[in-house]
Parts: structure tokens; C-alpha cells; sequence
């Protein structure tokens, strides 16, 4: 009954906000709520949603500073000159920028973190679509597939994680993938190309000139008078409403620019994500501190601290409320037990016959389960299972861990994954379009990489 009741849950949720029929942060609370009381545990709603806050609270204050520090960066100018390269790389062609998205995303995935990963390559991409009238649930869908295949990096979370589980070393399971992601990654590029050829033919090709001929009128995502729709405001002229056209590109002469701290600001990002990368401290702590830090240098007034924090304030509120409302899903998914019933099902019924090629079942079961439930429900609750079903048949448990990172390009834009709400929250683009969209290229994504796997013999 709870395995029923579980697809049902994740069913109902995934319809309702497809259909548009509820809101994320609705459906992610009621849903859960709803079922839990069908389950008999309803007066232990409360204990599993505390247990779920608590587990993700870590995540949730990382993207609220993070979300303060990158808009800073944003304000100050930092990203300007990417942009302004981008655009002259681009020239104004749709298939070009959406390649330029995927490339942008998978080289800032470098520093294992999506989120970042999402702030920086929409912050720098955002203008150009949307001044060049391009579908951003495509800007959407190929950043977090180029981020999904990049999110297998050793220090990324999945190789760690599968590592760990079974007591392997990260560098026997990632090393030997490499070939296959790759070919993963130029899948990606090669679906960017497709996508942005189908923009090109519905919108045609503009000029670099007409493009900058409105550079200055317009202003940066990101940065707003109390939203993510213009460093000026309505005290600046700007319009202040997300339909309108006007905010489309770059302001040269916002007055929020700090060109004379310009590599202090450079030298700061560097610093925060190679500490990251490193870990010499929890991520959460960096950002917080990073923040502070970026407020404080570059603007020492008071006054001028709380409007910068007051312009993002709508994006740290819609993030990380989402992040608490995916905390409802996840401790109520956990807690009444029906993860782990849905998983064994799934195990259960893996026919005898399969047993031998165990490592393909483990990357065909990788796909849905990374998408319905997390990371670490994942690796530390079903791949054991795998894996010793796997060496019952003579399947090495290097292979098993292998074909476990190949479903990461769909995980990546799971509802269970907060760094999601970043994409869609800054981009403006509902989670149920952004589903729609992705849901069939990333899981194709995932099979690329799996099928090359098994090509190249690692799997």
C-alpha cells in the first residue's frame, strides 16, 4: 500500500503543477500533507516536516546568501563583461546563444555547485533571450542538462556519494566515465544546436548592431528596486513589470556599478568558489560571509546596504521558501516509509534473468529514481541493494557504482533538487513548463551516456 500510495503522491504533484492547477510551494506542502493523513501518520506530520527542514536548513541558508552575494556581484558590474563577450560571440543568433548557454553552464559547473552554476549562467544569459523574444524554458532546459552531466565531477555529490556507499575510491568510478560523459556532453551541445536552430527559424537573426543599439535602455537580471527586474527601479525611468519590453539587455551607467573595485570583486568570487572547491569551510558559512563581506566593501553606507538586500530580497524569498516546501515532500516521502517501499518494489521485481547485466538495470533504475527522490536516498538506501545483487551474478561493484551517476542530468531538474528553483526562479519560467520541456531531452541525455558506458566497455 505505501509503495501505491508513494507513486501516487509523486504523481499528483507532478500533474498538478504541470497543469498549472497549483503552485510549487503548494503543491510541495498539501500534496505531501494530504497523503500522509491517507497513510494513518498524520499526527506525525509535524516530526517528519521538522526532520525534513532540518536537513535541507543547510541548503536553504546557502542559497539565501549566495542569492545575496550573486546579485551583488550582479549590481556591482561584475558579470558585465561577460555578457557584453557572449553577446559579440553570439552575434545575436538564437542557436549560437543557446549553444553559449549549454558551454557557459558546463564550464561554471567546474565548481561542483549547482546553484551557482544556475545564478551565474542566467544572470549572464537572461538578457539575451529575452531581448532577442527566445523561449527561456530552453535557456532552462539545456543549463540544467549541461549542469546534470557536468554534476558527476568527483566533487559534485553523486561520485562521493556512490563512493562512499559502497567503499570504493571516487576516482575508479569517475576516471573510467569520462569518455562517456563527454559523449554526454556533446549530446547536450548537439540538442543546443537542434534547439537553437528551431529559435533561429522562428525568430530569424538580428544584427550585433541592433542589438546594442538598446543596450542603453536596458538593465541586468538580477538586480532590481525590490525585484529581479532592474538595477534602477522605478526612481531610475525602468519599467518594473516583468512583460515589458524595456528589460532586455545591459545599463552601462546603472548606479549601482563599482568599476573601481572591480578585481576586488573578481579576486573575492575567485577566492569564495576555490574555497568551495576545496571545502575550507561549509559552503553555507562561505556565502554567508562572502555577503557580507561584498555588502560591506562595496557598499559602506548603510542605506545602501539595505536597498541591495532589499532588491533581492523576492528571490531569496521564492528560493528558499521552495526549498522549505520541498523539505514538506522529502520528510513526509521519508518518513512514513514510502521511498524505501517504492525502492524495494523496484528491486523486488528486477527479473532473474537480469541479474548478469545488473550494472545496465542499476543505470536504467538511475534515471526515474534520482528524479523522484534524492541524491542520498539514493545512494545510501537503493545502491547497496544493487550492488550486491550485482556481485550475486559476477557484476563488479565499480561498474554498478558507474551506471548509478548516469541518470544526474535528469536528477538535476527534479523537484527534489533546490538548485532547480534558482533556474526557473531567476529565468521566470514556471517549473511545470520547465518540466515539460526537459523532462524527455535529459532522460534521452542519461541514456546517451549510459548506452556510451557500455560502448566504451565501463559499465
Amino acid at each position: 500500500m505505501l509503495t501505491i500510495l508513494g507513486f501516487a503522491m509523486i504523481a499528483t504533484f507532478l500533474v498538478l503543477i504541470m497543469l498549472k492547477k497549483m503552485s510549487p510551494i503548494a503543491a510541495l506542502v498539501l500534496v505531501p500533507a494530504l497523503f500522509c493523513v491517507f497513510v494513518g501518520k498524520g499526527a506525525k506530520l509535524g516530526d517528519y516536516v521538522i526532520d525534513g527542514v532540518t536537513s535541507l536548513a543547510p541548503t536553504a541558508a546557502m542559497l539565501m546568501f549566495a542569492i545575496v552575494y550573486f546579485g551583488v556581484m550582479i549590481d556591482v558590474g561584475l558579470f558585465d563583461p561577460v555578457v557584453r563577450g557572449i553577446l559579440r560571440f553570439c552575434k545575436a543568433d538564437p542557436l549560437r546563444i543557446v549553444v553559449g548557454t549549454a558551454v557557459l553552464a558546463a564550464i561554471v559547473s567546474l565548481d561542483g555547485d549547482g546553484s551557482t552554476t544556475f545564478m551565474i549562467t542566467v544572470s549572464a544569459m537572461y538578457p539575451l533571450y529575452k531581448r532577442l523574444k527566445m523561449s527561456l524554458v530552453v535557456m532552462t532546459g539545456v543549463a540544467a542538462m549541461a549542469n546534470g552531466v557536468m554534476n558527476t565531477l568527483p566533487w559534485g555529490g553523486p561520485t562521493a556519494r556512490a563512493a562512499t556507499a559502497l567503499k570504493v575510491d571516487a576516482s575508479d568510478i569517475f576516471v573510467p566515465m569520462i569518455p562517456a560523459l563527454a559523449v554526454g556532453l556533446l549530446f547536450v551541445l548537439a540538442l543546443a544546436c537542434v534547439l537553437g536552430r528551431r529559435e533561429r527559424r522562428r525568430l530569424g537573426v538580428l544584427t550585433l548592431d541592433e542589438v546594442l543599439v538598446e543596450e542603453t535602455e536596458t538593465v541586468l537580471v538580477g538586480a532590481g528596486s525590490g525585484t529581479r527586474r532592474g538595477t534602477g527601479g522605478p526612481a531610475a525611468g525602468l519599467p518594473d513589470e516583468p512583460g515589458e519590453e524595456g528589460f532586455q539587455g545591459l545599463d552601462p551607467d546603472r548606479p549601482t556599478l563599482r568599476p573601481r573595485l572591480y578585481w576586488f570583486n573578481a579576486l573575492l568570487t575567485l577566492v569564495l568558489l576555490t574555497a568551495m572547491i576545496m571545502e575550507w569551510l561549509p559552503i553555507p558559512v562561505l556565502f554567508l560571509l562572502g555577503a557580507a563581506l561584498a555588502l560591506t566593501v562595496n557598499y559602506p553606507h548603510m542605506q545602501d546596504q539595505r536597498a541591495r538586500v532589499a532588491a533581492h530580497a523576492e528571490n531569496v524569498l521564492n528560493v528558499s521558501g521552495m526549498v522549505f516546501a520541498a523539505a514538506v515532500f522529502t520528510g513526509v516521502l521519508q518518513g512514513t516509509g514510502m521511498v524505501d517501499h517504492m525502492a524495494g518494489w523496484l528491486v523486488g521485481n528486477i527479473p532473474d534473468g537480469l541479474g548478469p547485466h545488473m550494472a545496465l538495470v542499476t543505470g536504467v533504475l538511475s534515471i526515474p529514481l534520482t528524479y523522484f527522490m534524492s541524491n542520498d536516498g539514493f545512494y545510501f538506501g537503493i545502491l547497496p541493494v544493487l550492488a550486491e545483487a550485482g556481485q550475486a551474478h559476477g557484476v563488479s561493484t565499480l561498474e554498478i557504482a558507474r551506471a548509478s551517476i548516469v541518470g544526474q542530468p535528469l536528477h538535476m531538474s527534479s523537484p527534489l533538487v533546490p538548485a532547480v528553483y534558482v533556474l526557473v526562479g531567476m529565468a521566470r519560467v514556471e517549473f511545470g513548463d520547465h518540466t515539460r520541456f526537459v523532462v524527455k531531452w535529459a532522460a534521452l541525455t542519461s541514456l546517451v551516456v549510459l548506452g556510451a558506458a557500455l560502448l566504451f566497455g565501463t559499465v
